[in-house]
């Protein structure tokens, strides 16, 4: 059951908690706050926010199960995103979790869980399916007025299916990940197993192509995306062929070079059960991260040199996100975790947040 009581760590006070000298909870000077959607034992669905010392901040109900969030760049407001084939998201006040909209989609339209905010904090794109063309993929375009999103228009994302949207470091340039999949209204059925057609698209904000690229494996979902500083992209992927096949499930974009896949050992691969689901880069410390629910698998590796720095279980690991020096994850199932990433041995540390139930995205504000 979803608690609905600040948890903490008792006497213990945040200023005080460290591991060997360090402030467990510092980013950027102050404790984040982990936005996520998590369910309860009854099946409501939640948009929470807490301190990493296990202070809620609020827990919100909402109508559907929500996917990632997005924050405002200036003002204290994030998006909770609809998992598709949801058709509604809330924009939720951070300071007190007060739902301030349900944003509704447009007719003929469902939302696919991801979305960005412009930097200038006029705009929001999120990814959507026209569902007359199933598959065709959008970004829906809102204009922020006040505390509030207007629906402004549409443009193609050049792809099936899309999922994850991402900026380039420049802040104008979006990068899509068309997972290539076909699927209905109000449905998560695949429609077009056989002719997938998952595709990186590179695009300026007002629609121009400027890349598209695929990877050799055509049944190769491309899912999720994290960012570097420099432009690397990296990009999970969901294998939807036979069971008995082997495929590659992350993969990279350098700056200037091809999209292709990173080098993961086979032995990891198939720990993934075929299925990847967050995906987070930290840019200071050259790493990238990768949960794979099915597999109950965590993984971490140099981002530079592809060389394997993790591989932990934890049941039904779901949203990793970088902070100040390392990752914390969530789970499903079990306790949160943040993995100390500064030494050549990487140290686990349990969260005192609640366990279990957390959807497969997190968000730090």
């Amino acid at each position: 059951m979803l608690r609905r009581q600040a948890l903490t760590l008792g006497s213990l006070l945040l200023s005080a908690l460290t591991l060997g000298g360090w402030n467990l909870f510092r980013h950027k000077g102050n404790s984040p706050l982990l936005l996520s959607a998590r369910n309860d034992s009854d099946g409501r669905h939640y948009a929470v926010g807490y301190r990493l010392d296990g202070t809620q901040v609020f827990a919100t109900e909402v109508g559907q199960r929500c996917h990632d969030i997005v924050n405002h760049p200036s003002q204290p407001l994030a998006l909770f995103v609809a998992r598709r084939p949801g058709t509604e998201s809330y924009l939720v006040d951070l300071r007190d979790g007060r739902l301030l909209q349900t944003i509704a989609s447009q007719p003929h339209r469902h939302f696919y869980g991801h979305a960005v905010i412009h930097k200038s904090g006029d705009w929001l794109y999120a990814t959507e399916n026209d569902t007359r063309d199933p598959g065709r993929g959008l970004l829906g375009v809102y204009r922020f007025e006040s505390e509030r999103l207007v629906h402004a228009g549409e443009i193609s994302t050049h792809g099936i299916g899309p999922h994850q949207v991402a900026w380039m470091p420049d802040g104008e340039t979006l990068i899509i990940a068309n997972g290539g999949i076909r699927t209905e209204a109000e449905s998560r059925v695949e429609m077009n197993l056989d002719a997938m057609e998952p595709s990186l698209v590179l695009m300026h904000r007002d629609g121009t192509l400027l890349s598209k690229e695929t990877l050799a494996q055509p049944m190769n979902s491309v899912r999720h995306l994290g960012v570097a500083s420099d432009g690397t992209i990296v990009a999970g992927q969901q294998f939807m062929g036979p069971s008995h096949e082997s495929s590659e499930l992350l993969a990279i974009k350098r700056p200037g070079q091809p999209f292709v896949a990173f080098p993961v050992a086979e032995q990891q691969l198939q720990a993934m059960a075929h299925y990847s689901a967050s995906v987070a880069v930290h840019s200071e410390l050259r790493l990238v991260a990768l949960t794979a629910p099915r597999g109950n698998r965590f993984f971490i590796w140099d981002l530079d040199s592809a060389a394997l720095r993790l591989d932990a279980p934890l049941p039904d690991c779901a949203g990793v996100g970088a902070v100040a020096d390392g990752f914390v994850v969530t789970s499903g199932q079990g306790r949160c975790r943040f993995y100390d990433c500064r030494q050549k041995t990487l140290i686990a540390q349990p969260l005192e947040l609640p366990a279990g139930l957390w959807d497969n995205h997190l968000h730090l504000a």
